[in-house]
């Protein structure tokens, strides 16, 4: 029998992981996994009854998800910059050829396509590609930073223009909006002038403008949002009810009514479960959790003095912590109606497995580097 130990000066690759993760991260990040597998086995099985399915059918699936999920994180975890750098281009890569084949062969689905269906599965790419994005992003303007004429703003704006284009014609605004105010954000953090960050908000305000023209589930959804009356918009009333319903203790864990009624109530509108059957208290809690991590992320980097670290691991917190608001937002009518899961706690697959490479990334990316020399990225190709 083999034994691995955990000491300090012992030198094995398990060893050395442990003691140069962030591990408050980590047990966090898990603690919101296991907090979700609870949450989809009490929301689930109402929506799997009325719509012929067994009742633990999203159940199971969902620990599958999640065990794939822990075996993503953890095992990214253990990958080093130069080979988080080669799995985010090669992901960008077959990322950009799934989605034109979504375009091109992908079942339609209440006016989009966004997803490959084979073996009673499906798949999302365009959820892979935000983390795979926000490295390569994080890549290029660190080079540009670091290596005299490389062009890494421009190469980062060619890939991001590609990106938002496959997003527009999916379409999928959502996920437009999340990849431009992150990909913004970074260039923010990376210090372009305030006049090419303004241009990109008023671009992007511009994008939204036409969707709203142009794209009638986009206008009904924001004017559904607007409303006063907040009639048209069943799920979001349904949603209210249930925080009403649960005040601050809640009605107790599995004696929610509102996932009898919510046909999301297991995916977009978890929250409202959490809030109608374990309470406003729990709810806050969960926001402290995701807060943590956020914050916690951060922190870790206010030291770091390469680039590349800083700009990646910022962009992935800022896209996991927005991912997080907006579920929470459109839930409790802050937000217009959005598809988007809550990280790590509604039921999904893609968007789960998605979630778990950003958090491998920033567990990897955060790690102590003892007796590391601060130095510009290395290419693809080169040994570390």
């Amino acid at each position: 029998m083999v034994s691995i130990s955990l000491d300090r000066q012992n030198k094995n690759i398990i060893s050395t992981w442990w003691w140069t993760i962030d591990k408050l991260s980590l047990f966090a990040i898990l603690a919101v996994i296991a907090f979700g597998a609870v949450m989809v086995a009490t929301a689930s099985p109402a929506i799997a009854d009325r719509i012929g399915f067994d009742s633990f059918y999203f159940v199971r699936r969902q620990l599958v998800y999640l065990s794939f999920s822990v075996v993503i994180l953890v095992g990214i975890s253990f990958l080093s910059p130069l080979y988080i750098r080669r799995m985010a281009t090669l992901g960008f890569i077959a990322g950009i050829i799934l989605m034109l084949g979504v375009l091109l062969f992908g079942a339609e689905t209440n006016g989009a396509k966004r997803w490959i269906f084979f073996g009673g599965m499906s798949l999302q790419p365009s959820e892979f590609m935000k983390p795979f994005f926000v490295v390569i992003t994080a890549w290029m303007l660190s080079e540009a930073k670091t290596r005299d004429g490389f062009k890494g703003f421009h190469i980062s704006f060619i890939l991001y223009g590609l990106l938002a284009g496959l997003l527009v014609m999916q379409p999928d605004f959502g996920m437009f909006v999340v990849v431009t105010a992150v990909w913004a954000g970074q260039l923010f953090i990376a210090g372009m002038p305030m006049m090419w960050v303004s241009s990109i908000a008023v671009a992007g305000v511009f994008a939204m403008l036409m969707a709203y023209l142009f794209f009638p589930h986009v206008a009904h959804r924001i004017d559904n949002f607007i409303s006063t009356d907040n009639k048209g918009n069943y799920q979001v009333r349904r949603s209210l009810e249930a925080f009403d319903s649960g005040g601050f203790i809640g009605r107790g864990p599995g004696e929610g009514v509102v996932k009898q009624h919510l046909p999301d109530s297991h995916t977009d509108f978890i929250f409202a479960v959490i809030g109608e059957e374990l309470g406003a208290i729990t709810c806050i809690i969960v926001v402290g959790l995701y807060g943590f991590i956020v914050i916690r992320g951060f922190r870790r980097m206010m030291d770091e003095s390469d680039l590349f670290f800083v700009y990646a691991v910022s962009g992935l917190l800022m896209q996991f912590g927005l991912q997080a608001i907006i579920n929470m937002g459109v839930a409790l009518n802050l937000l217009p109606t959005k598809g988007m899961t809550l990280p790590f706690i509604s039921y999904g697959g893609s968007s789960m497995l998605s979630i778990a490479v950003a958090m491998g990334m920033m567990i990897a990316l955060t790690k102590k580097r003892f007796g590391y020399v601060v130095k510009k990225p290395k290419m693809l190709w080169e040994d570390q």
